[in-house]
């Protein structure tokens, strides 16, 4: 079996063969699930991104841990395949692919796990690695009227993918990212060994697996942290022409004890003019209040702000809504006449992405590349960026949401393998483009270097969300007094570089022995 893998992988000539030789594979690794050409499936050789596109070897969809574990024991037992797992296919930088190697499509477990639990008076629900989280809230909130605590904007996302790098939204500021609200894992290591982990068991692995970007290991089942599902959000947007006065605010929000502030606060920069995606029209929640520029005034510059907020509330507190969200706004110091307010209930705001990306599949260019960027920015540094980054290099917009909001520190846990900004406050700056194929998409993925450039070049206490670099020395230097943990994790539980490889952070040694350190 591994003399044929070792033939085929070399052999140009075998691929005219792979198709025939797929069932004998699958039989001989006794998969439970299946396997699939990776010539013929399209799935694993993009992602979300579009900017990349390499083909595997071949698509596993595994019928649970098991299977995954036969798959990385098979690649250890070669010289050169890797392993990458792969979720919704969200990833924007080709992090999730495996050229001529093995990916393994998690979305065929997601129904494995979905177990409700009541545990010394707190409660958790088991789930797949491989589960969305719009289905965890669904099933959560209609079976039980429970939830997780923390979430992501998009929920059409892995359960495993997300834990993979952190998971951050509105609620983070209180609850800390969805890497804070976990409390046991079911991991298979590139070793192939299935494993259970938690704070007091196998620990190293499980803070390491907890945003380790796949280096560690595959998550095929996860202990979520519920709280009480409120049934309505009261969901707000304000507007601000200065950005001091916005990030006074939004700090404010955000340090206030639970019960004297909204329960999810987030931000977005917003072009001064009428352009339909980037401008003023992007601000109004009702689609029967225009947004009045009358309100702004003259010395405004190109750029304004929103902050969006959301107070929940269960339908026997509406009589009280009022009063509560009223005394929060009061202490806030937006342009008077510029809020918009509406009242849906709790899945549908948490579901409000989703169909924000429906009506842009429906109406412009939802299947086209997304060159996203993602950095967490210092507070000591924001007041530059925005001055060089929003109201200079992208005073006309992105094409998309430009997200910025404050989250705490305090609220993630250092043991895992997040690296942040220094210092109790920093920003999460989210540059969601959207935009048809062209030569446009190289210039935008220019100017994502160009933005990161300048940070480093004039010394922006900075770090990448959903990191992608080129080099060693990038690598260490984003995870900066953290890399030689984050290499001895790696060590540890993949010493042969199999998983993950296209975050191309490590590569596979021929010698099948140690890791390589170089590239």
């Amino acid at each position: 079996m591994i003399a044929y893998l070792g033939r085929i992988v070399h052999d140009n000539d075998a691929e005219s063969k792979l198709d025939d030789d797929v069932s004998s594979i699958s039989k001989s690794l006794d998969l439970q699930g299946s396997i699939e050409n990776g010539d013929v499936s399209s799935l694993a050789s993009k992602d979300f991104g579009g900017l990349y596109s390499v083909k595997p070897l071949f698509l596993i969809k595994p019928s649970g841990a098991e299977d995954i574990s036969r798959v990385v024991k098979l690649a250890s037992r070669t010289s050169n395949l890797t392993v990458a797992a792969r979720g919704n296919g969200h990833s924007i930088n080709g992090q999730a692919m495996a050229e001529g190697g093995l990916v393994i499509d998690m979305r065929s477990t997601e129904k494995n796990h979905f177990e409700f639990l009541p545990i010394n008076g707190s409660h958790y629900i088991d789930v797949s690695g491989g589960a969305l989280w719009e289905d965890v809230l669904t099933r959560c909130v209609s079976r039980y009227g429970y939830a997780p605590r923390s979430w992501t904007d998009y929920l059409s996302l892995t359960v495993g993918g997300t834990l993979s790098n952190a998971g951050v939204s509105g609620q983070a500021f209180r609850y800390g990212p969805q890497t804070s609200n976990v409390t046991e894992l079911e991991v298979v290591t590139g070793k192939g060994e299935i494993t259970v982990c938690s704070e007091t068991l196998n620990s190293e692995l499980f803070f390491g697996v907890l945003g380790g970007l796949g280096q560690f290991g595959v998550i095929t089942r996860a202990r979520i942290k519920l709280q009480q599902a409120p049934d309505m959000v009261r969901w707000i947007r304000v507007v601000y022409s200065e950005f001091e006065e916005f990030t006074r605010d939004a700090e404010f929000l955000v340090t206030q004890k639970e019960g004297e502030s909204f329960d999810y606060v987030e931000g977005f920069v917003f072009c001064n003019n009428d352009d339909p995606f980037n401008g003023w029209p992007s601000v109004p929640l009702d689609s029967g209040h225009e947004f009045n520029p009358t309100h702004i005034s003259q010395t405004a510059g190109s750029i304004l702000y929103c902050l969006e907020v959301a107070f929940h509330y269960r339908n026997s507190d509406h009589p009280t809504v009022d009063t509560a969200v009223n005394g929060l706004l009061g202490r806030l110091r937006f342009v008077e006449g510029l809020k918009s307010q509406v009242d849906v209930s709790y899945t549908k705001f948490l579901l409000r992405v989703n169909r924000a990306e429906e009506q842009v599949k429906a109406n412009g260019p939802g299947d086209g590349p997304h060159p996203w960027l993602n950095l967490f920015v210092s507070k000591s540094d924001v007041v530059n960026f925005d001055r060089t980054v929003f109201k200079t290099m992208l005073k006309d917009g992105v094409g998309g949401p430009m997200l910025i909001y404050p989250l705490l520190r305090s609220k993630w846990d250092d043991r895992t393998s997040v690296v942040l900004p220094e210092g109790e406050i920093f920003y999460i700056v989210a540059l969601l483009r959207f935009v048809p194929n062209g030569p446009s998409v190289e210039k935008l993925v220019a100017q994502n270097r160009e933005i990161v450039n300048w940070c480093i070049k004039v010394g922006l206490d900075f770090k990448l969300y959903l990191p992608h670099y080129q080099s060693k020395g990038d690598w260490e230097r984003h995870f900066g007094n953290r890399w030689s943990r984050f290499v001895e994790r790696k060590a540890s539980f993949d010493p042969m570089a199999i998983l993950a490889p296209g975050q191309n952070i490590f590569r596979r040694d021929p010698s099948n022995i140690i890791i390589s350190r170089e590239f």
